[in-house]
């Protein structure tokens, strides 16, 4: 756990420091963001006005949050699984550029080896970046992306790191837990028997402590917390099911639950942020790593498919950005974004002020600075194509139209299609029902050249899909049907 004694350190040395004192806001915004894992598209209240208006569980500090800056009705992730989806994340980049395709890196493709399972190290990413910009930087929660030394967060660009390295684990204390699901405090595993109690609650305290050290001495501060909520296994405190009652199956019920811890922790560092004076000056930005998981779990709503599929429901998910000081409150903003924006979003921010150190600078990105499409600054879309493949998948999304292509996988030198191509117009058709690529040839051949076009500036899958990746490949035929 981030001990509380880092706090009273960081006040006492801002006493003797020339920077601002803790009453004075930063001259850069803090940063914070905040990850949720594996939830419905209309999990959240915020989102059901998009999402049919379906019972769900309540979130009122995300609704609060969502009301204290803008709602992205249309943004997505680059991948529908959670591996690469975090790796174009975290590096403002198609991740399939540095071979990060498939999830679960434990397979090495022919030509790689076990030290390529991870986010490829001459990559920068936001804590990279940030840090160049004179950010303290803490990684909170779910890693996932590497194992290995040379993939630990302290080497990727973070002072500070509270989490686990894997994909998934319990939410309760282990006695005796492996190297990918031990609590880490930077790269040592924590007693759990003496820190847990709900890993929920405990990565929050890891966040508010961070944020609250660095006002003391007057740094700016980077937080990417990265909750495993509401990832399985489903497991809630009783007091949290006591309060969510009325939603079945069993397994529904428990994961309202386990919504309501993540927004009631969510509401203690937006409170913990108000009582230091620094909530408008902290830009927050909220969203998923991809859609609900298929099954009773996770609501996607009225958006097609799920977790693992290129249909709206495994890649489109809810995403908030509020920075009260600048951007307008409760509003919406209706062209598609995507979380590789994240990257040239914060430089902008962060580099607003004079005192920026002169080595700040903005690796190779694919995203686009969303500020002045935010203000209205700037008019049009941010992105004039969003590209999306995994392993036999992929698919393009330009305007309203939206092309899913199956072929085969990409290890082959000669990849023919193995479905006819399936093209949406999403203004007309939002549940994606209906094929129309035979009415619309020639936009049908467009987007599938464009869709080669990007590939050429990909790099070949390093692992194939975890251990069960031939079954997945047969699942991604079955599932991307018209």
């Amino acid at each position: 756990m981030i001990r509380r004694f880092a706090v009273a350190i960081a006040m006492i040395a801002a006493l003797f420091a020339s920077r601002a004192s803790a009453d004075t806001p930063p001259r850069q915004p803090h940063i914070l963001v905040i990850l949720s894992d594996d939830a419905g598209y209309s999990d959240f209240g915020f989102t059901r006005f998009a999402a049919g208006d379906v019972p769900g569980p309540s979130t009122p500090h995300l609704d609060r949050l969502a009301e204290s800056g803008i709602v992205c009705t249309q943004a997505y992730v680059t991948a529908s699984t959670c591996t690469p989806s975090r790796m174009g994340l975290m590096s403002g980049r198609y991740q399939q550029r540095f071979g990060a395709e498939c999830n679960v890196p434990t397979i090495p493709t022919p030509g790689f080896t076990k030290e390529d399972l991870g986010l490829d190290v001459q990559q920068k990413t936001l804590g990279t970046m940030l840090k160049s910009c004179g950010y303290r930087t803490m990684a909170i929660g779910k890693w996932h992306l590497g194992e290995i030394d040379r993939y630990h967060p302290n080497e990727r660009g973070f002072d500070r790191f509270y989490g686990f390295l894997g994909g998934s684990r319990t939410y309760w204390p282990l006695e005796k837990p492996s190297r990918g699901h031990a609590i880490r405090e930077d790269s040592l595993p924590v007693d759990e028997t003496k820190t847990i109690t709900y890993l929920t609650d405990q990565l929050t305290d890891a966040a508010i402590d961070f944020l609250e050290a660095s006002h003391a001495s007057g740094d700016p501060a980077f937080v990417y917390l990265a909750y495993n909520a509401v990832h399985s296994p489903f497991e809630a405190k009783p007091s949290d099911l006591d309060n969510t009652q009325g939603f079945e199956p069993e397994v529904r019920h428990k994961v309202a639950a386990m919504t309501k811890s993540m927004d009631d922790n969510i509401g203690r560092i937006l409170d913990r942020l108000e009582e230091l004076k620094i909530r408008d000056q902290t830009l927050i930005v909220f969203l998923n790593d991809n859609g609900g998981t298929p099954g009773k779990a996770h609501d996607n709503g009225r958006l097609r498919g799920a977790k693992g599929t290129y249909w709206e429901g495994g890649i489109r998910v809810p995403m908030i950005v509020s920075l009260p000081e600048v951007l307008a409150k409760g509003t919406r903003y209706e062209s598609p974004v995507s979380a590789m924006d994240l990257m040239p979003t914060f430089f902008a921010a962060a580099t607003e002020s004079e005192s920026v150190p002169k080595s700040a600078s903005l690796p190779d990105t694919d995203g686009v600075n969303l500020l002045p499409f935010l203000t209205g600054k700037r008019s049009g879309p941010p992105h004039e194509s969003l590209f999306w493949r995994f392993w036999r998948i992929s698919a393009v999304r330009q305007g309203p139209w939206k092309l899913i292509r199956v072929a085969d996988d990409p290890l082959q030198q000669e990849r023919g299609l193995l479905a006819d191509p399936i093209l949406i117009h999403l203004e007309n058709d939002p549940t994606e029902q209906t094929n129309v690529a035979k009415q619309n040839p020639d936009r049908t051949r467009a987007m599938l050249k464009s869709i080669e076009e990007w590939e050429k500036g990909l790099s070949a899958p390093r692992w194939y899909d975890g251990r069960d990746w031939k079954h997945w490949q047969k699942a991604q035929l079955k599932n991307h049907r018209p």
